[in-house]
């Protein structure tokens, strides 16, 4: 592997510091024993120079430290995570400019707190390891905490949307077909379009489309709906127009070689949502239907059936115009997906805009609370005979907490996955802001239920719906048990 050059000068400077420490010298000591310049040394150790042998030769013999100890990558035992950090290029895949950090930066931190960065930096290794992060699972995380950072709004491709409806006389504020945008595909960006070869092979079955970059021949499964089809040729659109050209070239992915590809998947994804349902058109409606006098659910699937759009994309698209429009900042989004008859419910997909509302994704193999609506929809669905999508709402308030969120839910089976079932789900905080701004809102209108987060946490009782015994709830409650009969002794003696 070849390693970059600032990575060997700032493994240089970590262990010219590491020995200097060791020694107990000062950098005013150092150049006073080596001839050399402090501000020199300075520089070494930060990484931003790399001395030459005549000046390894005199810091060798000076700090008697073999020349080959000095100039070899390997670090010692204590520093030798980030030795691994630097040489496996992680700094280069995380990230760090959407969160609006230098690199530079990263390294002079590294630099000055060498100790303190590495026992960091193994907490989070061994946090990754515990829980099995995957690099697929870092790259979303770290694409989800760009999202919340900028309440999953982004000004820059809502105008790309409209600029590109302007420049193919594309009217969205009609309901827009997936022929319109197949016109555009086929006559604009030559594409050619199959939608026969993905059935002819049966372990491909879960793929909607595959993208074929040298014949410009997009693949697609000939039993997607009309929305997921409009959805796929809109997303191709967004890779055109942006001029994203490092891109993923199947949905659902199944290999990526960077960060840049999955974030321009979210941009393609980003547009083709905002093409669908432009912010002008769905915040109108939306401002129609808050004005509501009374809580019609069926305004709601009005205004959602307008759209070529799946519930999903309609629920996803709430998260970037409701904060950005309504001012509703606190709220989050969640999917779970459910194989029938088993005992497992997954809650695969989460974002949560300005507060880390519960509830997360947990990896501790532990079970959701069976009493959230996202659940109760997933179980409808399994109970009804014909398999149609299923709503509820609901008003959650968490065990020991007083925020209570508005929860709107929606399930439908997997089109993609036998006996594979799925719930969206969007959560309110229930503000005095957001009561103001949903005139229908009557807090005896909704069913309220008090939930937890997993049944092994839940302090409810007496719960009908439980699937495991409170577990760490009892735990926790020994303890406090035996803390309290220690200090019992304890003050008898004293």
């Amino acid at each position: 592997m070849t390693i970059e050059d600032e990575y060997i000068r700032l493994i240089f400077g970590l262990k010219l510091k590491q020995i200097r420490t060791e020694k107990k010298l000062s950098l005013f000591g150092l150049a006073k024993l080596t001839g050399l310049s402090k501000s020199y040394l300075n520089e070494i150790e930060k990484g931003k120079k790399y001395p030459k042998t005549d000046k390894i030769l005199i810091l060798s013999e000076k700090l008697e430290t073999p020349y080959d100890h000095l100039v070899s990558l390997k670090l010692d035992k204590n520093l030798a995570p980030i030795g691994e950090i630097l040489q496996s290029k992680i700094l280069k895949e995380i990230p760090l400019e959407l969160f609006g950090i230098k690199e530079n930066n990263l390294i002079d931190i590294i630099a000055n707190a060498p100790a303190k960065v590495n026992a960091f930096i193994s907490t989070i290794i061994k946090i990754a390891q515990n829980y099995n992060l995957s690099r697929e699972s870092f790259f979303l995380a770290s694409l989800r905490s760009y999202q919340e950072a900028h309440s999953n709004y982004f000004e820059e491709i809502e105008n790309d949307v409209e600029r590109f409806a302007k420049s193919y006389h594309l009217d969205i504020s009609k309901r827009v077909l997936s022929k319109d945008l197949e016109e555009i595909l086929i006559e604009e960006f030559g594409y050619t379009i199959d939608d026969q070869e993905i059935s002819k092979h049966a372990n491909l079955g879960e793929l909607r489309n595959i993208f074929i970059l040298k014949s410009k021949t997009l693949l697609i499964d000939k039993n997607i709906s009309e929305a997921q089809k409009t959805f796929i040729y809109a997303k191709e659109l967004a890779y055109n127009f942006l001029d994203l050209n490092d891109r993923l070239f199947t949905f659902p992915w199944i290999k990526f070689e960077n960060f840049d590809q999955v974030l321009n998947n979210f941009i393609a994804s980003y547009f083709a949502g905002a093409l669908i349902i432009p912010r002008k058109s769905v915040t109108e409606k939306l401002t129609t239907f808050f004005a509501l006098k009374k809580w019609e659910p069926l305004e709601l699937h009005k205004i959602i059936k307008g759209y070529n759009c799946s519930q999903e994309t309609f629920y996803q698209r709430l998260t970037s115009v409701l904060p950005k429009y309504f001012h509703i900042k606190n709220l989050f989004f969640i999917r779970f997906t459910h194989k029938e008859n088993h005992f497992e419910y997954r809650l695969d997909k989460e974002l949560h805009i300005t507060q880390q509302q519960a509830p997360h994704a947990n990896r501790s193999n532990e079970h959701y609370c069976r009493r959230w609506v996202s659940i109760k929809t997933i179980q409808d669905l399994e109970k009804s005979t014909n398999k149609k999508a299923t709503f509820h709402i609901q008003i959650s308030s968490y065990v020991d907490q007083k925020n209570e969120y508005l929860v709107l839910s929606s399930a439908t089976p997997d089109p993609f996955k036998k006996d594979i079932n799925r719930s969206v789900s969007i959560g309110l905080l229930l503000s005095p802001h957001l009561k103001k701004k949903l005139n229908f809102f009557n807090g005896n209108t909704f069913p309220k239920k008090i939930v937890g987060i997993t049944c092994e946490t839940c302090a409810v009782k007496n719960c009908k719906e439980r699937a495991a015994e409170p577990s760490r709830i009892e735990k926790r409650e020994k303890y406090i048990e035996i803390a309290n009969t220690v200090a019992h002794i304890m003050n008898s003696y004293s």
